[in-house]
């Protein structure tokens, strides 16, 4: 596995577990509003410290007992081979594994959830089916998104969530996207942070007020059992 980082103490990113986060290096997907470019940018990669699996593990020998979880980010975790080895040896060690993934390699998560390596999946939806290529790229294949949407709807353990800004997304395109994936147990809408963004110039884009956003947020509800925003 090529790891970029990790936060060794995480109170939200594993719902109501106590978890530390590894973020895998590379992606597939150019949105120019992700906020860790870099480990998706291939010039700022090269920058960015590399964690040894050596690194990682010793450290989650030594949390045994007082972290719960882990969870795996990005980048895109799914485009390494590694994954499920990885995966394994988190839950050899105890550990409750959730993955972040943006849905782009059904294959690699059904055998994951077919193998019992992941406890929670947390599968980021861009935009509406729509507009997906515009905002991260022409290269998506679209049957892949709808296949592991279909595949994380059946895991234990799930949420959709969709990180918004008004120049990307509308409460049109949000509708849209309940009603895509109407019935699912979880959506989060998460604040867009401008601090830190792949595409330079979408630091200067604004995040949606939180009084529309709330609007916006209730709208949505009808849609899932919970649907919350996250700032």
């Amino acid at each position: 596995m090529l790891l970029g980082g990790l936060q060794k103490l995480t109170l939200i990113d594993y719902p109501d577990h106590l978890a530390a986060t590894v973020f895998s290096v590379g992606c597939n997907f150019c949105c120019p509003f992700c906020h860790n470019p870099e480990l998706v940018d291939p010039q700022k990669i090269k920058k960015q410290p590399k964690l040894s699996e050596k690194d990682f593990f010793d450290f989650l020998a030594a949390r045994q007992g007082l972290l719960e979880g882990v969870c795996i980010s990005g980048g895109e975790p799914t485009l390494q081979v590694d994954l499920p080895e990885f995966m394994g040896k988190i839950k050899n060690l105890g550990y409750l594994v959730k993955l972040d993934t943006n849905g782009s390699n059904p294959a690699m998560l059904e055998n994951l959830l077919n193998e019992k390596l992941v406890d929670y999946v947390a599968m980021d939806i861009k935009a509406p089916l729509e507009k997906y290529k515009k905002v991260v790229g022409e290269a998506v294949s679209l049957e892949n998104i709808q296949r592991s949407v279909e595949l994380t709807r059946i895991t234990l353990d799930y949420e959709f969530r969709t990180t918004v800004l008004p120049l990307l997304h509308s409460k049109k395109d949000l509708l849209s996207i309940g009603r895509w994936l109407e019935g699912a147990k979880k959506f989060y809408l998460q604040q867009f942070r401008p601090t830190k963004t792949l595409k330079a110039e979408y630091q200067k884009e604004k995040a949606y007020d939180l009084e529309k956003l709330v609007k916006i947020c209730n709208s949505l509800k009808m849609f899932f059992d919970v649907c919350e925003i996250r700032e």
